[in-house]
């Protein structure tokens, strides 16, 4: 028996359907700009589907809290906290103390498209596609003393950055580097490697920094993967030595001031001592002719 032609769709409504299907994924999938959000407030110490670095991975979190809470904990953690919520509780214990931030004008309409971000992506993970916040893929080898020289001339200055972002040493200090150490702008990294739970976080912190003075710049000059190994190792191997701090180099660089300063002194003095001899000492001879000359009485001037 032969189908009715009545009830095979034509060409134009199998057309209508395709569109419209394509039209509902479109609208599925979260705009760039939710991306862009999650990637410069979240990405750096989140992952979705990449496992846990320092704080939980987010695949599959709006299974796992609700939705009325979820809203309410990203908009202001510390105040879910503070109420003695027991979740928050337990997540702050996890994180060992260290409170997530607020970002700047986090409203529920924002945190909303977070959410939705956060089920679009957990879906793709979960259905075997990597999320793009899958997290940073570097090489899982054991770091060697050749890694650890390479992260250190990256953080002091010494080798460039392929992508021309600034040198670590000129915001952040790290104990063992000797001379006058490193800036003060940033925190001390003696202790990173610790306090980021190792390799990983860390690893993620430096491919995404979320610091304001930070985010901008290696943003648009982002660091390769084999340049953050190198400094991951490098910071391993300055935890390791058991110091918690760099030492103060404020006296240190107080004195090569003071010394820089007389030591330019002395070069000025020497560079323009021909200019003394030169411009005032005549003038300051002929001045005492002329006044010898005018204390001379007239006949001794007629004499003359």
């Amino acid at each position: 028996m032969q189908p009715s032609s009545a009830l095979i769709p034509s060409t134009g409504v199998w057309l209508l359907l395709v569109l419209s299907l394509a039209a509902t994924t479109a609208a599925q999938s979260p705009s760039e700009d939710v991306y862009t959000d999650f990637q410069q407030n979240c990405a750096s110490c989140h992952t979705i589907g990449g496992g846990r670095l320092a704080v939980p991975d987010l695949e599959g979190v709006g299974e796992r809290r609700e939705r009325d809470w979820l809203v309410r904990f990203v908009r202001d953690p510390k105040a879910v906290i503070d109420s003695g919520d027991a979740v928050a509780q337990q997540l702050l214990s996890e994180a060992r103390g260290v409170v997530m931030p607020t970002a700047p004008g986090m409203d529920a309409a924002r945190v909303d498209r977070l959410l939705d971000l956060l089920s679009y992506e957990s879906e793709l993970a979960a259905g075997g596609q990597r999320s793009r916040f899958g997290g940073l893929q570097i090489a899982d080898r054991p770091l060697t003393p050749a890694d650890v020289t390479r992260g250190r001339a990256l953080f002091e200055g010494r080798a460039a950055f392929a992508s021309g972002a600034p040198a670590c040493l000129a915001c952040h200090d790290v104990a063992g580097l000797g001379g006058l150490g490193g800036g003060r702008l940033g925190p001390d990294l003696t202790t990173a490697y610790a306090r980021l739970d190792g390799r990983k976080a860390l690893a993620a912190w430096l491919s995404n920094p979320p610091s304001a003075v930070m985010a901008p710049v290696y943003r648009a000059a982002p660091l390769e993967g084999e340049e953050v190994l190198g400094l991951v190792a490098f910071l391993a191997d300055a935890g390791a030595g058991g110091e918690v701090a760099a030492a103060s180099s404020t006296l240190d660089f107080l004195l090569w001031g003071l010394g820089l300063a007389a030591a330019l002194l002395v070069l000025f003095d020497f560079a323009w001592r021909d200019r003394f001899r030169a411009m005032r000492r005549p003038l300051v001879d002929a001045a005492r002719r002329r006044t010898a000359r005018g204390s001379a009485g007239p006949m001794e001037t007629a004499s003359r």
